[in-house]
């Protein structure tokens, strides 16, 4: 009996020292540290002790199976598992950096009062700083190695910060050094930063160097008019940024450099900005958007990103189209209106064409929302330029003509994105034919307003083709609701003849004094009853369920209800 308790106890080792090594191999599996033997499998459950042998026969000890051999655990594995205790944490932890943050303030305090008491001269001063920026970000690097990376991080803050500060004292408080001195100086500590983010990979860092780059030109500040010196280091930052974004995904980037960009450039504008200045500020300003244009198609995109970043290129794309044409609005608003439909359709086209990159760069003929966007911008800016450059009742034929246009490519194409454009645009072009072109017209049928209906008709015409072609139910929709809308637009714009008509006819015995010769009144009289009347006709004709008006003479309605009239 006592051999079978020890071959038991045995067994439960055993078993014990196969869960425990499966846990560490596990652990270092999901660690990647080393993975785990093909040999060692955990059991769920302590296998039973075998049946006790029989009394008479004797027990060999040669039956006891060898302890199996179980490699030690890897050595980095101590090293690698983090102390998640309360206790380590705050010891290890938070002690440390309350330590820290104790020393610096405390090396703050005694520095200021030496500076308040003139111990130490200017030059001491900005050198002190700068050997302190630099001490910190080294010593920044120890913590790194140990696995802090973020109280790493946040010492090479405070000593990136304490060099720009160090010499912004230098060129602005003390007078030390030139400029051109502080600006190469700035210049290269955003350039060591930019190249610290791309050694440790480091996006925050990148932050660092974006947020001092874009700072560089506010230290540096004279309250002089320097548009080319500010705009041509702008653009080399924004360059930089362009190649972080390309060789790293770090697509939050694009808006930090496109929110400094426009401020700097709002600020400039607000205070310097005038016409003799058109030509170079507008190449800026196009250069500006050439780059935010193109940033969103090289950006890399990152593994699990949250959604609500993923949205980055298209707000920026959607802002930067915005803020140009803006900006060119603006620039020739007193000038000449007419070139901003110019450049208007120039975007357009530039959307056009990045559209089209997209759509071949995209594998399997797959459509991004990046793609769909710039072909939307682009008809936005076509949409957008017929008001500008045309008048009256030309933007209302404009944006039906342009309506028809799209229907027909998204028909060759079968797209139903620029299906819904189409309609948007046809009932932006309805809206303002109702509400803008009912002016009065001298000239009966063949005059500008009936000209624009009538474009309008046809447009709806051939949307109720294509969408009686299509066998689905969004396409049997559009067709009943496009007939509707242009038996609508008919009867709208054959009243309105109707209307013009007899306002000529009454006109001409409209009292022009106030009073009535008993000769006009019943004239005047029949005359409404004759309008009423032909309102009528003109209404119930369209009533008995005509598909598509025809052309109704108004005069000879007008001849019909007289005639009724006489005989009546």
């Amino acid at each position: 009996m006592l051999l079978d308790t020890d071959r038991s106890q045995l067994q439960e080792l055993q078993q014990l020292v196969r869960e425990l090594t499966s846990r560490i191999y596990r652990i270092e599996r999901a660690m990647g540290l080393e993975p785990a033997p093909a040999d060692v499998q955990p059991q769920s459950s302590v296998q039973p002790p075998p049946p006790a042998p029989d009394q008479g026969q004797p027990q060999r000890l040669s039956e006891v199976k060898p302890i199996p051999h179980i490699p030690p655990p890897s050595k980095g594995l101590v090293e690698a598992i983090p102390e998640t205790g309360l206790e380590s944490r705050i010891g290890s932890h938070w002690l440390n950096r309350i330590g820290i943050a104790a020393v610096l303030i405390g090396v703050s305090y005694f520095l200021k009062f030496a500076f308040d008491n003139d111990w130490i001269g200017p030059a001491g001063r900005v050198s002190i700083g700068l050997l302190a920026g630099i001490a910190v970000v080294i010593w920044s690097e120890r913590f790194r190695r140990r696995g802090y990376k973020a109280f790493s991080y946040s010492l090479k803050a405070v000593g990136i910060g304490v060099l720009y500060l160090s010499l912004w004292a230098a060129f602005h408080v003390y007078g030390l050094i030139p400029s051109g001195v502080a600006f190469v100086a700035m210049f290269a500590v955003t350039s060591a930063t930019a190249i610290m983010a791309l050694s440790q990979d480091a996006e925050i860092l990148a932050f660092f160097a974006l947020g001092g780059g874009f700072s560089t030109p506010l230290l540096l500040s004279t309250g002089q008019n320097r548009e080319v010196q500010l705009f041509s280091y702008l653009v080399i930052l924004n360059f930089a940024m362009l190649v972080l974004v390309a060789i790293k995904p770090w697509r939050r980037l694009l808006m930090l450099s496109y929110v400094a960009t426009v401020l700097l450039y709002i600020g400039w504008y607000s205070s310097f900005y005038d016409r003799g200045q058109l030509r170079l500020t507008l190449g800026f300003a196009t250069l500006f958007f050439a780059i935010f244009a193109i940033a969103p198609l090289i950006a890399g995109q990152p593994e699990n990103e949250i959604a609500a970043f993923s949205a980055v290129p298209l707000f920026l794309a959607l802002v930067n189209a915005g803020v140009y044409f803006l900006q060119i609005y603006a620039m020739y608003e007193e000038i000449d209106k007419n070139v901003t439909a110019w450049f208007a359709l120039a975007l357009a086209a530039v959307y056009i064409f990045l559209s089209r990159q997209m759509r071949r760069q995209s594998p399997g003929g797959g459509v991004a929302g990046l793609q769909l966007l710039h072909l939307a911008l682009a008809i936005g800016f076509i949409t957008i330029a017929i008001p500008i450059r045309l008048a009256a009742h030309w933007i209302t034929i404009g944006w039906f003509v342009e309506a028809g246009m799209l229907l027909w490519v998204a028909n060759r194409i079968r797209s139903e994105f620029l299906n819904g454009f189409a309609a948007g645009v046809l009932v932006l072009g309805i809206a303002r034919l109702l509400l803008f072109d009912n002016f009065y017209s001298t000239r009966l049928i063949f005059n500008s307003r009936m000209a624009t209906h009538a474009v309008a008709i046809a447009v709806l015409a051939v949307v109720a083709r294509y969408g009686s072609k299509r066998n689905d139910e969004r396409g049997q929709i559009a067709a009943a609701s496009a007939i509707v809308a242009l038996n609508v637009l008919a009867l709208v714009a054959l009243s309105r003849e109707v209307s013009d008509y007899y306002a000529q006819k009454m006109s001409a015995v409209r009292p022009r004094l106030g009073q009535w010769n008993r000769s006009d009144r019943p004239s005047f009289r029949e005359m409404e009853i004759e309008r009423d009347f032909t309102y009528s006709a003109l209404w119930r004709r369209n009533s008995y369920g005509h598909r598509f008006l025809a052309p109704i003479s108004v005069r000879s309605l007008a001849g019909a209800a007289a005639d009724c009239r006489h005989y009546s």
